[in-house]
């Protein structure tokens, strides 16, 4: 806005040091955008000092695309500044990082990429594998790609493979500096990818371990001569385009839940009234169901889609029919050259509609019959060969029980062709590294041999091992702690147990936040009209007989529950007046909250956001999911007579006391 530094400076309190250098940067902003300025005409002097700035070739397309568009001229691509810059000769340096702060030499691996250097720090002559890492953490990605993208280092330097990471993030252990031959403390973009590559003239890059950052640019990369190693980056795309996907997946007898690319809003309400509500609004090319919504009516479908558009606006948008009540696996496999090599099959313990990443997995699964599990397996080999996989691929499929009796019906509602977050879980659980596998099969060297770990289901592995999320409600005023088709958790906690209800127990007692109800305290119960009434009477009936006082904040709750002989007391919270409800809350002697409503509300007022966002304020154990309070309760019934005590209820509970053993093999000699 043209303000000055000695203004700036005079608001602010900035020092004007700072503002002069970002004053530079605003000057050259402005050069750029100017209605003259193209890139023709654009001088290799001013370009090297929008480089120096940091400005990216993204960013300077940008900028003179808009003075472009004030002149009537075509607008530049990234691609067309790329070409001019390497034109000029003008490519970026790589420098050490100093971690002596200049007192010694610092020869290390720590490398970076500049514009403000002369000469580089390193010679390129090792011609290296490059790793692309996971980027920041945040919801969706987090310490599980790191795990991956270490894996892959490992494996490829016992392959004797040179290996080139590049990752930004200073809190991995795929940054440290005995991971790789040569890290690149640098941006997973396009630009910097493919400078590094050409840089260091690279034996190929692979970009299946790190999450959905480079999956997001391996097609650009690939189109631009670019060694993409493993799955060819179409087959990914075709994967993450969600109309090829179902499109591929119809060719090769793949069953799915009915599908619709939007063409307009119209089209979409006349989808849903054909297949009927609910239905699923799905965007292309995003992690942990950015923008995914259930649509119940007409009116929440027309705001989902437009925020899908929003999200995802380069790639369509796919509606399907939601399936209800239905249950959902999670595939982890490995293929080499379209021909699975290893695979592992999860259960979610949630109904399906809650995203992967925030579901409870069980593993081996506990209730798939022989048959489901050979199912799977047919569609995992189906799948692997359609899309040429080499390399790591996961799969989400809906069990959904046949209206006629017959099978279980399996349809198939996504696949990533690259890691997941649970490839870790099911490596370790499994005792066979998946991104170790992976990664031979990318580079086509010692490539194991083809065989099936999950054979009959659990009857082979003596153990159960249950991995559940831990949310930061807490963390996040406001938000409503609800289980939905975007992910929502930041954590997770896995354990082992000799069956899925003890698992289940000790991982849920594992979390942070969560603990069991101190006896004689009270349970208030929450519910609406997609509730399963069996299951909350069956749920609300083991604490009323377990000597749990149990509350509900309505009516209708408390007669669902009278159908099954419990007593309950209506109590109704002012949810909006903290000042009173604490007081309400310790008068009422509330322990535990279990709120199993399903419907997501439309704002804050809705009585059993309320009463989640209660449990988490005022630090009380919530359980949020039908299926699994079943479980949880399921599992307090499977423990020995007089466990559920004070004692219990107080987490003193000594439930199998880990013993140091170094490998699986000495844990089953053991028990045996």
């Amino acid at each position: 806005k043209d303000y000055g530094v000695e203004q700036l400076h005079s608001l602010t309190r900035i020092d004007r040091w700072f503002l002069y250098k970002l004053e530079n940067i605003c000057r050259v902003h402005k050069a750029l955008q100017q209605p003259h300025q193209t890139l023709q005409n654009l001088e290799r002097a001013d370009l090297e000092i929008a480089k120096r700035m940091g400005f990216s070739d993204q960013h300077i397309a940008g900028l003179l695309s808009a003075g472009a568009s004030a002149s009537a001229l075509p607008k530049v691509s990234e691609d067309e500044v790329r070409a001019r810059r390497q034109q000029f000769g003008l490519r970026p340096f790589a420098k050490r990082i100093d971690t002596l702060a200049g007192e010694f030499p610092a020869p290390t691996n720590y490398l970076y990429t500049t514009y403000n250097a002369a000469t580089s720090d390193v010679t390129f002559d090792e011609h290296g594998t490059m790793v692309l890492g996971s980027g920041v953490y945040r919801i969706g990605s987090s310490v599980e790609f790191d795990w991956c993208g270490v894996s892959a280092i490992r494996a490829l330097r016992q392959l004797g493979h040179k290996t080139i990471m590049v990752n930004y993030n200073p809190e991995t252990v795929s940054t440290d500096f005995d991971e790789c031959d040569r890290l690149y403390f640098d941006e997973l973009s396009y630009e910097r990818v493919r400078d590094i590559y050409e840089m260091e003239n690279a034996g190929g890059v692979i970009v299946s371990v790190g999450g959905q950052l480079p999956q997001n640019i391996a097609l650009r990369l690939h189109k631009n001569d670019v060694k993409v190693l493993g799955t060819s980056p179409e087959r990914i795309d075709a994967a993450e385009d969600r109309h090829q996907f179902s499109t591929i997946l119809d060719s090769i007898g793949v069953d799915q839940p009915a599908w619709k690319e939007l063409v307009s809003v119209a089209d979409a309400e006349n989808f849903a009234d054909t297949v009927g509500y609910p239905v699923l609004i799905r965007p292309s090319y995003v992690l942990s169901g950015a923008a995914m919504n259930v649509a119940y009516d007409a009116e929440s479908l027309r705001s989902h889609l437009q925020l899908a558009a929003s999200v995802s606006p380069e790639h369509p948008v796919v509606v399907t029919k939601f399936i209800l009540g239905a249950r959902e696996l999670d595939i982890d496999a490995v293929a080499h050259n379209g021909k699975l090599i290893v695979h592992a099959v999860s259960e979610h313990i949630e109904d399906a509609g809650v995203h992967s990443g925030d579901a409870s997995l069980i593993l081996p699964p506990a209730n798939l019959a022989p048959e489901v599990m050979k199912r799977v397996r047919i569609i995992g080999d189906k799948v692997a060969k359609a899309f040429e996989i080499s390399g790591p691929f996961n799969m989400q499929i809906i069990l959904q029980q046949d209206p006629a009796g017959d099978e279980p019906l399996l349809k198939v509602i996504e696949c990533n062709l690259r890691a997941s977050r649970s490839f870790p879980f099911v490596s370790k659980v499994l005792d066979t590294n998946f991104v170790e596998a992976a990664t031979r099969a990318i580079v086509g060297e010692g490539v194991p041999e083809a065989r099936d770990l999950m054979q009959d289901g659990n009857a082979t592995w003596p153990y159960t091992a249950i991995k559940v999320p831990q949310f930061s409600w807490t963390r996040l005023a406001g938000a409503d702690p609800f289980l939905g088709v975007e992910m929502s958790s930041t954590g997770e906690v896995a354990c082992f147990g000799k069956t899925p209800e003890e698992a289940y127990l000790v991982s849920l007692m594992s979390t942070n936040g969560f603990r069991l109800p101190t006896p004689g305290k009270s349970v208030y119960v929450g519910m609406d009209d997609l509730t399963d009434k069996r299951i909350v009477q069956k749920v609300v009936k083991h604490f009323d007989q377990s000597g749990y006082p149990i509350l509900t904040d309505s009516a209708e709750t408390a007669g669902v529950l009278a159908e099954a002989g419990v007593d309950a007391k209506v109590v109704k919270l002012d949810y909006a007046n903290r000042r009173t409800l604490r007081d309400a809350v310790s008068n009422s002697n509330i322990d535990l909250v279990v709120n199993l409503a399903k419907h997501r509300p439309k704002d804050n007022l809705d009585t059993n956001y309320g009463m989640r966002r209660m449990a988490v304020d005022f630090g009380l154990p919530l359980v949020n999911d039908q299926r699994c309070a079943e479980m949880l309760v399921d599992a307090l019934k499977a423990l020995p007579e007089g466990a559920a005590t004070a004692e219990f209820g107080s987490q003193k509970l000594n439930i199998h006391t880990p013993v140091d053993v170094k490998t699986w093999q000495e844990y089953l000699d053991m028990k045996n």
